[in-house]
């Protein structure tokens, strides 16, 4: 019997609120998928973290169904593409292979005092790494664990065992049962990489007191990351790509040259603009980070968005105030009603990102009356996110110099994306079309597109990009006036909400 050809690609999409392992087919579909939510743990307000063994476990089981549910053989995978949140971040003993402590999630601001001290590097940082000095990156984070361990709050048995790394390395260290490793997409995420000359920079490890020695070697985000090691697979299969969430969904989008920007709507919002293979510097509090490299082409980098509080906040309706079931119910309950009866709500649940970077931000509604209910609320919601996208196109256009009425559309993505209200107030708001593809797991395919490239699977990017179906593309309506017209009152409220923790 002649050798099983490949003919699939797998991705694993590591995310914040859940691990979904997928596996594409040789058009670029979806063949079979399974996911896990992911445990959120408070241990206090403002702090988030993630069991890593949790993480682990998820991505081995669902790695396991999807190969059980597709009945595909090993041989028959080109490759492994690794997508995940990028921020988060752990400490780990490479002898025993047991994390530390939890995972530091990128939402976290326990290291927010820490920032502060440091407000005297802030310029020197930004030049070196891209980054707003904020507890949303990975170096306090970091040197918060490694002040545990200082103060002999962990089990380490000997400092010189212990490695540190975001959630792509946890996961490719045990998947190859050692590979201490990341790419430059993440890596430029960690605000320890100089993004000029794409390696560890010495001055921001003294500075920020982290190690350079505990930090993995960072390779091309396209590439051979080593193969996997599992007893449950019959034959090894080689990771080729690692990408951070957003530069994932950034190159699944098609989005490989300057003027291209996309959206993704998770746990977060993240709008990201290709800059092409020159660093470009905001003016604007965007951030200046690495879209993805490989070993045949030039580095790209882009300009990014960060915005903390997307889904998160719907997730909040759900599980804080409970006045929604399902996530799914909040464009019904919107659309209820004719506005929002001028309520306004600021989603600063982990404080404000891009353009703002207000770590003592916190979450407001403001204009409550005794005529608000709960689709009002409901509906502030959901104006918010398209409003906090608004604000940060406009940091774009300002940056790139782009004429924002000119824009083809904003390319969009990730799971709250399916919300077709969000989706035409975003449309309204912005005053452009916002087009949303079937896949809405672009991260996923992201991860997928980038490793068969690097494998040989594929041939031709732009081909596989163009092979994408649309779903539905939005166009703004009636409604168009009135988005725009009430986005000057919703950032009132946004400044009444900034340093409300000094």
């Amino acid at each position: 019997m002649a050798p099983a050809q490949p003919t699939y690609v797998l991705a694993l999409d590591l995310g914040t609120t859940g691990n979904r392992v997928i596996l594409f087919d040789a058009e670029g579909k979806i063949a079979v998928q399974a996911y896990r939510e992911l445990t959120q743990h408070y241990p206090q307000p403002g702090w988030l973290e993630h069991d890593p063994r949790q993480i682990w476990q998820d991505t081995v089981w669902a790695i396991q169904t999807v190969m059980a549910k597709s009945q595909v053989s090993t041989r028959q995978i080109a490759a492994i593409g690794i997508a995940v949140q990028r921020e988060t971040c752990l400490l780990w003993d490479k002898t025993t292979g047991q994390p530390l402590h939890n995972a530091i999630v990128w939402q976290d601001r326990r290291t927010t005092d820490l920032c502060q001290a440091l407000a005297g590097d802030a310029a020197e940082i930004f030049h070196r790494s891209g980054l707003t000095l904020d507890a949303y990156f990975s170096a306090t984070k970091l040197r918060w664990l490694l002040n545990r361990v200082e103060a002999g709050l962990t089990d380490a048995a000997n400092p010189e065992n212990i490695l540190a790394g975001t959630i792509d390395s946890w996961i490719l260290w045990k998947l190859t049962g050692g590979i201490h490793a990341t790419d430059h997409s993440n890596a430029s995420r960690t605000m320890l990489m100089n993004l000029a000359n794409l390696e560890w920079d010495n001055w921001l490890s003294e500075h920020l007191r982290v190690p350079l020695s505990l930090l993995p070697a960072i390779q091309p985000s396209l590439g051979y990351f080593g193969e996997t090691q599992l007893d449950f697979l019959e034959t090894q299969i080689p990771i080729m790509a690692i990408l951070g969430d957003q530069q994932a969904a950034l190159f699944a989008q098609g989005c490989d040259r300057p003027g291209l920007l996309k959206c993704t709507y998770g746990t977060g919002c993240f709008l990201v603009a290709h800059t092409g293979n020159e660093i470009a510097r905001s003016q604007h509090q965007l951030l200046s980070t690495v879209a993805w490299t490989s070993a045949q082409s030039k580095p790209g980098y882009a300009l990014e968005g960060s915005m903390f509080t997307t889904g998160a906040c719907i997730q909040w309706l759900r599980d804080g105030l409970q006045i929604i079931t399902t996530a799914a119910d909040t464009g019904a309950m919107a659309a209820q009603v004719a506005n929002s009866g001028g309520v306004y709500f600021v989603p600063a649940l982990s404080g404000l990102g891009a353009p703002h970077w207000d770590m003592g931000a916190r979450g407001a509604f403001f204009g409550l009356t005794g005529g608000s209910n709960q689709a009002h609320l409901v509906r502030a919601v959901l104006e918010s996110i398209a409003y906090q996208v608004k604000e940060v196109v406009q940091a774009v256009q300002r940056d790139m110099q782009l004429d924002v009425a000119k824009l083809a559309c904003l390319r969009v993505d990730g799971g709250a994306c399916q919300n077709d209200f969000l989706m035409q107030f975003q449309a309204d708001a912005l005053g452009i079309p916002v087009e949303r593809p079937a896949i809405l797991d672009a991260t996923a395919q992201g991860a997928a597109f980038a490793a068969g490239l690097a494998a040989g699977f594929w041939q031709d990017y732009p081909q596989l990009v163009a092979s994408r179906t649309v779903d539905r593309c939005f166009y703004p309506g009636a409604g168009t006036d009135q988005a725009q017209a009430q986005f000057a009152t919703w950032q009132k409220a946004v400044e009444r909400s900034r340093h409300w923790i000094e």
